[in-house]
């Protein structure tokens, strides 16, 4: 009996291009392999492929999860600011503005 084959994809947002790459290969593919078979690396080459991290539709896997056909694999830029601090700071900032304008209406 033959080897099952799958076909997956392979996404990155680059700071300025994207790209969405078709991979088919063997059963047993890993996250990890369809990245570096894509071509994708040589493509961003900012992509650090031991520094990644990479999900798959938006949950995060290991590079060595095993792939099933139709999945697509999703790798991540670092983030430049932290989620949490940007909405603390934000809030701090809204419940100030919030302050100074109704001292203003008071006047």
């Amino acid at each position: 009996m033959a080897d099952k084959r799958i076909a997956v994809e392979v996404a990155y947002v680059g700071e300025h291009d994207q790209a969405l790459l078709a991979v088919e290969a063997d059963a047993g593919l890993t996250a990890r392999e369809a990245v570096e078979r894509s071509g994708i690396l040589r493509r961003f080459p900012e992509i650090d492929l031991g520094k990644i991290k990479m999900g798959i539709f938006g949950k995060l896997a290991k590079p060595d999860q095993v792939l099933e056909s139709g999945d697509r694999v999703e790798i991540y830029r670092p983030l430049i600011a932290d989620p949490k601090e940007t909405r603390k700071k934000r809030a701090a900032e809204g419940k100030v503005m919030r302050k100074g304008a109704g001292e203003a209406d008071a006047d």
